[in-house]
């Protein structure tokens, strides 16, 4: 039982650095989405577009994917800042340039229209597994 209480008392406090460090690094994240987006939209979240919540919370998926997968695979904490916050950047182009692609984005997702909401979110976590696994080498 010393043995457990001794593990705890020296894992535990890692453990919650770096859950902490990770979900800063997500908040950070998802701030600079929403101040990227070409749309507003927590408001449309607020006001019940189901297309602006599929694609906050798809974005919310897809950039905790490479900050898992840092954490997961580096046991410091400088390592799960310096690769989670590249995996960040990565994933912020990506959701960039799909906006891009898709036409006539904001209008769309403004009008409730889920069907570029559903290829933007199905593009941002295909991206996100693989620079996921590109972080876990």
């Amino acid at each position: 039982m010393d043995g457990i209480l001794t593990a705890l008392g020296s894992g535990l406090p890692l453990l919650l650095l770096h859950f902490a460090a990770a979900s800063v690094l997500l908040g950070i994240g998802i701030f600079v989405h929403l101040a990227m987006t070409p749309f507003r939209e927590m408001a449309l979240v607020e006001g019940g577009n189901v297309a602006a919540a599929t694609v906050l919370a798809g974005t919310s998926v897809a950039l905790a994917l490479p900050i898992a997968a840092s954490l997961a695979t580096s046991p410091l904490l400088i390592d799960i800042l310096i690769w989670g916050a590249i995996g960040l950047i990565v994933q912020l182009l990506v959701f960039s340039a799909a906006s891009l692609l898709l036409k006539d984005l904001r209008q769309r997702i403004e009008r409730g229209d889920l069907a570029p909401a559903i290829v933007l979110v199905g593009w941002q976590l295909a991206f996100g597994c693989v620079n996921a696994a590109g972080l876990s080498l």
